[in-house]
């Protein structure tokens, strides 16, 4: 397996698995040809330093697997940064295959090349197991996440 940064080649790939989810399907609109929208953001991520869009491909250079990592600067912990793991999607026909754990190690590893002090995430309350994996990675529920949505 491989992980490498993903091109604008990849964004069809990548939007069919977050669209091919329980929670996805209600917020992706997976089509052929993709709306713009997800172009522009692709290259508004392409162009951050502090973003990276990673895709994970198998021995046939299928993408199985995505991820997107944010490197935010902090003034706190003595002006570290914190790295934020989100959009993590594989391919359904590959899920339960240890493959979740496998990018999650890659992801703190690479959390750590970047000088990150942590990383963290969020996962949605209707995913119970999805919160389950993460705890058993050593994720701890330390903070209460809020969120407000504009219409």
């Amino acid at each position: 397996m491989n992980f490498r940064k993903a091109t604008e080649q990849d964004v069809s790939s990548i939007i069919k698995m977050m669209a091919d989810d329980i929670l996805g399907k209600s917020r992706e609109n997976f089509q052929t040809p993709l709306p713009i929208a997800y172009y522009n953001a692709f290259k508004k991520i392409d162009s951050d330093d502090n973003q990276e869009l990673i895709v994970l491909e198998n021995e046939n250079l299928e993408i199985i697997g995505t991820l997107q990592l944010t490197f935010i600067q902090y003034l706190s912990y003595v002006g570290k940064s914190r790295a934020q793991i989100e959009n993590v999607f594989i391919r359904k026909d590959k899920r339960g295959l240890g493959i979740g754990k496998t990018m999650f190690k890659w992801a703190i590893n690479r959390a750590k090349e970047k000088n990150a002090h942590l990383i963290q995430l969020t996962s949605d309350k209707q995913r119970p197991r999805a919160i389950k994996f993460y705890e058993n990675l050593g994720f701890k529920a330390t903070h209460e996440g809020m969120k407000l949505h504009f219409e």
